[in-house]
């Protein structure tokens, strides 16, 4: 039998300059107008470069939200990594939460698009190595395992860091007064201490 080939880490995925002009353009863009909104072309408009400079970079927008979602989710992989392999449950588990929230309120625009966007959330339901991460994660953070279960709670998490770190009545909340808040609240909400 041939063992499986490792799973290539999202943080290990390496960019050109260009194609990191062109993420930054299209997260921009894509936080504006949303996926469907955003063109190649207002992509090349954005960054001063013909169309044809964007595709040479990425052959499709697909390409390049699946691109930005690997950027994304290779900041969590660290924490992940960690959280798996402390043998404590409890404190693997708040090592994830904490970067989890950490990284939500870092990116408050992000985590809009990746968690709202019609577009954004049929690729990663239907990109298998997105899939495996997401299941990875929710299955540390909550100690179980896959299964409707399982996917009903993290679906909740997910919503429920999501909204508080986008929602209108928190626009104005300093960030380390928002993380503090959500932290305290996400504690009670996973049933960890603290």
């Amino acid at each position: 039998m041939v063992p499986a080939a490792p799973l290539q880490r999202f943080s290990d995925i390496r960019r050109s300059a260009a194609q990191l002009r062109v993420l930054d353009a299209a997260l921009d863009l894509i936080a504006e107008h949303g996926v469907s909104g955003t063109s190649l072309q207002m992509i090349a408009d954005r960054i001063g470069v013909t169309k044809a400079a964007v595709y040479h970079q990425f052959k499709t927008k697909d390409a390049i939200v699946i691109a930005l979602t690997e950027r994304e989710l290779g900041w969590l992989e660290e924490a992940l990594e960690a959280a798996e392999a402390e043998p404590d449950r409890t404190a693997a588990r708040e090592l994830l939460l904490i970067r989890v929230v950490e990284l939500a309120v870092e990116r408050r625009r992000m985590v809009s698009v990746l968690q709202f966007d019609p577009v954004i959330i049929r690729m990663l339901a239907e990109h298998q190595p997105f899939q495996q991460f997401i299941d990875r994660l929710y299955t540390a953070m909550l100690g179980e395992e896959t299964g409707p279960r399982a996917r009903v709670h993290a679906a909740m998490l997910s919503g429920v860091i999501s909204v508080a770190v986008m929602h209108p009545l928190v626009a104005d909340v300093d960030d380390d007064s928002l993380r503090h808040e959500l932290l305290r609240t996400m504690r009670r909400i996973v049933a960890l201490p603290g």
